[in-house]
């Protein structure tokens, strides 16, 4: 995937080329989403990637900020518990992983380094996986 040049420094609606407008609905994660839609990449916190991510937002982007956290602690802990964004990284829609199969493979490897601490958090591995990338 090959992405532009500063890309971290950039925020989602800048890198989409494309302007969200205003909220359309009065709820806490709707309007989060908006104001971090504005935010450079690179001011996300765990909880910000963990929130994102959750929703389906900028896949391509936040999953490789997700996995450099993951890399350096795999527990990596956003607003709820040990592990809350590994779990949202790993119920990423199979088919963004199968697009992805670079991406994939790269948090496949970390999970089965470091399997035993995972599954200590009951985090269930199973689903993701069972993702058939070729």
């Amino acid at each position: 995937m090959k992405l532009e040049n500063n890309w971290r420094n950039k925020s989602i609606q800048a890198l989409e080329k494309k302007n969200w407008g205003k909220p359309d609905h009065d709820s806490y994660l709707v309007k989060r989403c908006f104001q971090l839609s504005i935010i450079p990449l690179n001011e996300f916190k765990v909880e910000d990637l963990r929130l994102m991510i959750g929703q389906g937002i900028a896949l391509k982007y936040l999953t490789i900020l997700a996995l450099e956290i993951l890399e350096t602690d795999i527990l990596a802990e956003g607003e709820y518990y040990p592990g809350d964004l590994l779990k949202n990284v790993i119920d990423i829609h199979p088919d963004f992983w199968i697009a992805n199969p670079n991406l994939y493979n790269q948090l496949k490897q970390l999970i089965l380094d470091k399997q035993k601490i995972i599954e200590d958090e009951n985090i269930s591995l199973d689903k993701f996986l069972a993702i058939n990338v070729s």
